[in-house]
């Protein structure tokens, strides 16, 4: 069976086509299927719609309302725990996903070859500033987070029960969903789609939530930044040792006539460059302390196998 998680939040005005294009996916998998709704603490009418509806629908399906809103990945995770299938597939409820995207995913886990469907977008509907922010991002997240990530990024994806599973055991606060799924490996598919554009409501994804999310991104899957300041550090603490020695023959010289110029000048500039490689060096001990705290395995048996085991 497939579980299609479907998390919502603010998107009462697109439920009647959602559960509409549900139930087409439903006839297609010919009812090999469910769907978990997880309401994301939405100030709409959301729960109330989907509760009074589900009944009446041919598919199976669950219901959860979240006590507020966490956020979607967070909500995406309580779907996977609560789904029952074989093979699972995210869907956002704002229906900018092509339904089919599900079908195409389910198509390719089932043939064996592959434990985790990435959905990548081809093209998106934005506005121009959202997709040059977006590319920038990507690009550069790539070039220095994650390097395997698609330069499009990730919304949706479908996977197997065994990477479910192990997914589930990084129990992790402020982090980012979709790093933790190329960072755990696995074997995976690509399929490009071309984003739709939103029929109902705005957006729910807003700035304060894009820069929440860029720093979960890059603060809980790389010391980029401490390593940034300790280099800094380092070669500020080098300039300034030279221009130390600059001021100081400018002083011998008689080329500075001000009285305590010299000593004052270089314990600014030398404690200054100090502070930086102090706070890197300080900052590179947290970092390892912070990766043990995390608890993540320090290696993930994909399957285990055994041979003529009864000789």
């Amino acid at each position: 069976m497939l579980t299609l998680v479907i998390p919502v939040y603010k998107n009462e005005g697109s439920l009647p086509d959602l559960l509409v294009a549900i139930d087409g996916l439903n006839s297609k998998l010919a009812g090999d299927f469910e769907a978990v709704f997880v309401i994301d603490g939405s100030p709409d009418r959301c729960y109330e719609i989907l509760r009074n509806e589900l009944p009446k629908q041919r598919f199976e399906s669950r219901l959860v309302l979240l006590s507020r809103n966490f956020g979607s990945f967070p909500a995406i995770r309580v779907g996977l725990e609560a789904g029952r299938g074989d093979r699972f597939a995210v869907m956002a409820a704002d229906l900018q996903e092509p339904p089919e995207l599900v079908l195409e995913m389910n198509t390719q886990l089932l043939t064996g070859e592959y434990d985790v469907v990435l959905g990548v977008r081809e093209g998106r509907d934005d506005p121009l500033l959202s997709r040059i922010a977006s590319k920038t991002f990507w690009n550069l997240y790539r070039r220095y987070v994650v390097s395997e990530i698609p330069e499009g990024g990730v919304d949706v994806f479908g996977c197997n029960k065994a990477f479910r599973d192990t997914l589930l055991t990084l129990d992790e606060r402020h982090s980012s969903l979709i790093a933790q799924i190329f960072w755990l490996g696995y074997r995976r598919k690509t399929i490009s789609y071309s984003r739709l554009k939103r029929e109902h409501g705005k957006s729910a994804w807003t700035f304060s939530k894009k820069v929440n999310y860029m720093m979960d991104s890059i603060f809980a899957f790389t010391d980029l930044p401490i390593r940034l300041l300790t280099r800094l550090g380092g070669v500020t603490t080098l300039l300034a040792a030279g221009f130390g020695i600059v001021v100081t023959i400018a002083r011998l010289l008689g080329l500075i006539t001000v009285s305590g110029y010299a000593m004052t000048i270089n314990a600014i500039v030398f404690l200054g460059a100090a502070n930086l490689l102090g706070l890197g060096i300080v900052g590179s001990y947290a970092w390892r302390t912070y990766e043990n705290t995390k608890a993540r395995p320090l290696a993930i048996p994909m399957r285990t196998e055994s041979f003529n085991h009864d000789k």
